[in-house]
């Protein structure tokens, strides 16, 4: 099984671009979904959470309060290792599983932070979706509805498009039209097609 890290700066376009395989039938094995599921309520994660952090970064319904936690993490590193310990373990772990159950002739592993959280040997080729870096903080603004600030320490906060870019096999510059998009997806898609072809011919 081929499996496929898909993985870039915040706001690159990661979403759409998973999106897009997911419509050519691939299986997209999504992190940051993982994530999501971690914390819900009743989860382990979000208990330990809670015992490390406090009560205070809950909502009143008693579900994660995600702005709270994300303000807490980027102010303070060591609370941000804490963090991630509790959940990058778990996350690796649903990464292998659903990925080894993928039915789709190769899958993606679409992985946020797959260079900083050093998830890259989960995989067997990296994708890395680039962006120009006004066009970044311009959709973090947009997306996330923060300031210009906030958008540049988030950015700052992960790894430099240099880092990422030195270990991609692969790179999608993601500053053109939906429709180049599209077009380069497909490209893509076929040449892991053939890849996954390969890799399955050399197993038998």
């Amino acid at each position: 099984m081929l499996k496929v890290g898909l993985t870039g700066g915040i706001a690159s376009g990661k979403s759409t671009v998973s999106q897009l395989f997911s419509t050519l039938g691939i299986d997209v094995i999504d992190a940051d979904l993982i994530a999501r599921q971690l914390v819900e309520p009743g989860q382990d994660c979000l208990e330990k959470i809670i015992q490390t952090f406090s009560k205070k970064i809950l909502l009143n319904n008693g579900e994660l309060d995600r702005q709270q936690l994300r303000q807490v993490i980027f102010s303070d590193p060591e609370a941000k290792q804490q963090l991630e310990a509790i959940l990058h373990p778990k996350i690796r772990q649903q990464l292998i599983i659903q990925s080894n159950n993928s039915s789709s002739p190769y899958c993606i592993l679409s992985v946020p932070l797959l260079i900083e959280a050093k998830m890259a040997s989960l995989v067997n080729r990296i994708l890395v979706i680039e962006i120009d870096a006004d066009e970044q903080l311009k959709r973090l603004c947009q997306r996330d509805d923060i300031s210009k600030s906030q958008a540049v320490d988030i950015v700052v906060a992960q790894s430099s498009s240099l880092q990422r870019t030195s270990m991609a096999d692969d790179i999608i510059i993601n500053n053109n039209s939906s429709e180049k998009l599209n077009v380069v997806v497909e490209s893509l898609h076929k040449k892991y097609l053939d890849l996954a072809t390969t890799i399955s011919i050399g197993c038998q």
